[in-house]
């Protein structure tokens, strides 16, 4: 049940509807409960869209989906997860890229089924700034 001041119910999560401004106006809101409180507005990245072969989707809580991951004998992986479409066009940009930050280029390791690609090594902050001025 939404309130008339435009704020969503505690204990929802995305949400959008409409409110009464001060002014007299019918109003728009579309935003997330950040863990903090209060309603954080969800902001199209600027500009249009680029057209990419692929598209990476945010997770359900709105994140970009880059984990870090530990495996045996601390190997130190980064995981990229919710790849759609052509998965080995966005793993030769990744690759050039990382490759271009000094140092070789990261082993890569490309899973079609599940739409994940996984790199040796800790690569979590550059994915996600190459995400981000990517627009996704």
């Amino acid at each position: 049940m939404e309130r008339m001041d435009g704020v969503p119910p505690e204990g929802e999560g995305l949400k959008g509807g409409t409110h009464r401004r001060t002014d007299g106006q019918v109003g728009q809101w579309r935003g997330v409960f950040s863990p903090g409180g209060g309603l954080q507005p969800l902001l199209p990245p600027p500009g249009p869209p680029q057209p990419l072969p692929y598209f990476v989707r945010r997770s359900r809580l709105h994140n970009l989906p880059v984990y870090p991951r530990l495996r045996k004998s601390n190997r130190r992986l980064t995981e990229l997860r919710h790849v759609e479409g052509d998965i080995w066009a966005l793993e030769r940009e990744l690759r050039a890229f990382l490759g271009g930050r000094g140092g070789k280029e990261p082993e890569v390791q490309v899973n079609e089924v599940t739409g994940s690609l996984r790199f040796k090594g800790r690569w979590e902050g550059e994915l996600r700034e190459w995400l981000l001025q990517r627009g996704f």
